[in-house]
């Protein structure tokens, strides 16, 4: 009645993936969490295959897949339909959990067309902050992926359960050792980028939104600001489970999964766009909340921009690529800090500094952290030395590249100057490279 498939493609643009279930039934899709396999979906395929055709995918550099890095949360939407558009599948049902979440949301703001019905696991419209998964991507690049394995059961189920299922938490730590180191870095790039708090409202399809109750990465609250922002999304807390909610209790995650594909889903739409009603509340479910902010009201600029004559002005540019490179935290307490006295020098530096030059192509950020380290040892500035060692190493240098800049240095600058920035970049680096426990 059914068949298993699982073709591993070489070409960048597309994703390995695998089908279960009957040719002719509906195409459901599932997503996977960052830092995991297909295999977290294993025990909801028997009874979803028995309604619907399930395709499941890898990551790039997941489960053996290609390592093909996705530049972002709207690129691996585009290698998931790329993939799709070869097998033929042009509409289908999709389950994500966390990234795979993520990549729901993305096909459901871009591509309304193609998705019936929606649910999001474990999921937010922003994932923590931006400096998180930076950190994260430093720890990775300089320690590999062993610390991260070993405290991911922390983070993906309740203390209780990896006491009791060992066996399942050793899966989940080789599950993540396997990846590839570089996919995985990029994956967490793209999930600091993914901010679609804005957008809930145009999301279109009858969505469920689940989350574990002691999930503490995305759980309930995040999961209420979903709902309060998609029109029609109804909301599922799981009782007993943290982040990987799936597979913590699959029989809780199945039957809701079941109940909501079975009774919302859209038609296409040249079928008339009336919905079917969404799932029926019951103990686990609990009624849209009262509407909340969805979305943060940054603090308005000290002073504002004038616009030049002729050209854009470079301000919002720069304030973006320097929150990249040095982190939102440092550039809010900068900002916060600014008053009629320094908020001109403030935004002469955003917009100068970060929206001309740092924004030039001629050289990419890892080349301009070199030239800006060597040249802060030059002129002895060891306390902007902290933060450019910080920004250095997330824009991709390793502890070894920058400890190369400053010997360099040492020939060209000075001995004592190279010993004074030795000790403050040696500091830095023990901060942000050390794994937290």
């Amino acid at each position: 009645m059914w068949e298993r498939e699982r073709v591993s493609e070489n070409n960048a643009e597309t994703l390995q993936y695998r089908f279960d279930g009957p040719e002719d039934a509906p195409v459901l899709i599932l997503g996977p969490s960052l830092g995991t396999t297909w295999h977290m979906w294993d025990r909801q395929i028997p009874e979803l295959v028995q309604q619907w055709r399930v395709f499941r995918y890898d990551l790039p550099g997941h489960g053996g897949a290609p390592a093909h890095p996705a530049v972002s949360v709207g690129d691996l939407a585009d290698r998931l339909l790329a993939t799709l558009d070869g097998l033929g599948v042009e509409r289908f049902g999709y389950a994500g959990c966390a990234l795979g979440g993520a990549v729901g949301v993305q096909l459901a703001l871009r591509h309304p067309e193609r998705v019936a019905s929606l649910a999001l696991i474990a999921a937010s419209p922003r994932f923590g902050t931006p400096d998180e998964f930076r950190q994260r991507g430093v720890v990775v690049r300089t320690n590999g992926l062993d610390p991260i394995a070993r405290t991911s059961p922390d983070r993906w189920f309740t203390a209780g359960f990896a006491a009791a299922q060992p066996a399942i938490t050793e899966w989940a730590v080789q599950m993540v050792r396997t990846t590839d180191p570089g996919c995985y870095i990029a994956a967490c790039e793209a999930l600091a980028a993914f901010d679609v708090r804005s957008e809930l409202g145009l999301i279109g399809v009858p969505t469920l939104v689940l989350a574990g109750s002691d999930d503490q990465v995305t759980g309930p609250a995040e999961a209420r600001t979903l709902v309060a922002g998609i029109p029609d999304a109804r909301l599922a807390v799981v009782p007993g489970a943290s982040h990987l909610v799936p597979v913590e209790q699959p029989a809780a995650v199945t039957d809701l999964l079941v109940r909501h594909f079975s009774t919302a889903w859209q038609p296409a739409p040249d079928a008339g766009r009336t919905v079917v009603p969404g799932i029926p509340v019951r103990a686990v479910l609990s009624a849209p909340p009262q509407p909340v902010p969805v979305a943060e009201i940054a603090p308005a600029p000290l002073v504002e921009p004038p616009q030049a004559a002729g050209r854009p002005d470079p301000y919002d540019t720069g304030l973006k690529v320097r929150r990249e490179v040095l982190g939102d935290a440092h550039v809010d307490r900068a900002l916060s800090q600014a008053d009629d006295f320094s908020g001109d020098f403030q935004e002469f530096a955003t917009r100068y500094a970060w929206g001309e030059i740092w924004d030039r192509p001629g050289l990419d950020r890892r080349s301009r952290s070199c030239v800006t380290l060597g040249a802060l040892v030059a002129g002895g500035h060891l306390e902007e030395l902290a933060v450019h060692t910080r920004a250095a190493l997330r824009n991709g240098l390793t502890p070894d590249e920058i400890k190369e800049v400053l010997l360099q240095t040492a020939v060209y600058c000075g001995v004592p100057a190279a010993g004074s920035a030795f000790r403050v970049a040696q500091r830095i680096i023990r901060e942000e490279t050390t794994p937290q426990e």
